[in-house]
């Protein structure tokens, strides 16, 4: 198995990398790990990844146009076909059959779906996994819209970047590989092995999370106050847009750019809300919401059933 790791700081995983499982795995051929500097991939002196984020709002986002061209320059012509989640290929009865990706493109990401042991047993039959590590406010959204097969996160906290996730995944899926522990059977016997109910459950729910759709900006309801436009510790964080406003066709949302605050604090809160619902959706039925994002989850709702 190959990874990559697309990070700002490729100097960060001399050491993590170079230890235990994961150091004896790329000794025996087992894994090969390759680091690939984001600064790399952009085209001004001053070697730009980041930008400020439409709609205003603090810290920087990091730009769509380094990620993509150091994916395609990983992958090469395969790129395009990477993002498909599954390949359809013709079988000799005539029927049309699936056959799993060989590669993974993950953006690690605080809001993300979890990772959990079940996602790393799948990663563990790829060939390649690419995984970007996100840094700064967060990445335009168009990378986990249109570039990233995964989006992921280690859990319900934030960190400073993704390098951290990116190793922690390196280290759960290298020793899943045959051949990369001294006992195959230590990974049958353990916590989250296949045979937990609370992971199949768990699978169940990562299987049925409804697939990203088209939201409509346009909100009908009142003014959110301040307070209830903050992500809170059950609701994961709304989508960063930075320049260019029109990337390849995949244009900022009008509501960004349009100046009106209230109309963007109302949308980032809505958007709020369907990243939750598609990529953590237990975290929903804590409690703790307001009447008006109530109304905005059931506008979600029935966005993804019509």
């Amino acid at each position: 198995m190959r990874f990559d790791i697309v990070t700002i700081f490729p100097d960060f995983f001399c050491g993590p990398l170079d230890h235990g499982i994961v150091k004896r795995a790329q000794g025996a051929g087992l894994v090969e790990i390759r680091v690939q500097d984001l600064r790399e991939f952009t085209h001004d002196r001053h070697r730009t990844v980041d930008d400020r984020p439409f709609g205003g709002g603090e810290g920087m986002v990091l730009k769509p146009e380094p990620l993509f061209e150091a994916v395609e320059h990983l992958l090469g012509p395969a790129a395009d076909s990477v993002r498909a989640d599954l390949r359809v290929r013709p079988a000799p009865d005539g029927q049309t059959h699936r056959s799993a990706p060989t590669t993974a493109i993950v953006l690690l990401s605080a809001s993300g779906k979890l990772f959990r042991q079940e996602t790393a047993r799948r990663f563990a039959q790829l060939d390649r996994i690419i995984l970007l590590c996100g840094r700064y406010e967060g990445v335009d959204e168009r990378v986990a819209e249109h570039l990233a097969t995964d989006e992921l996160s280690i859990g319900d906290f934030v960190l400073s970047g993704g390098e951290l996730a990116a190793a922690l995944v390196v280290d759960a899926v290298t020793r899943l590989l045959p051949g990369a522990l001294g006992n195959e059977d230590s990974t049958a016997n353990e916590s989250f092995s296949a045979c937990s109910d609370d992971l199949q459950v768990a699978t169940s729910l990562e299987a049925v999370s409804p697939q990203p759709s088209a939201f409509s900006p346009a909100i009908q309801s009142p003014v959110p106050s301040p307070q209830s436009l903050v992500p809170s510790p059950g609701i994961l964080d709304y989508p960063h847009y930075t320049r260019p406003a029109d990337f390849r066709g995949w244009k900022v949302p009008d509501v960004l750019i349009s100046g009106n605050h209230a109309e963007v604090a109302k949308w980032r809160r809505k958007m709020a809300l369907a990243k939750t619902l598609r990529n953590r959706p237990e975290l929903l039925s804590g409690g703790g919401l307001s009447n008006h994002d109530l109304a905005l989850l059931n506008e979600v709702r029935k966005a993804n059933h019509s």
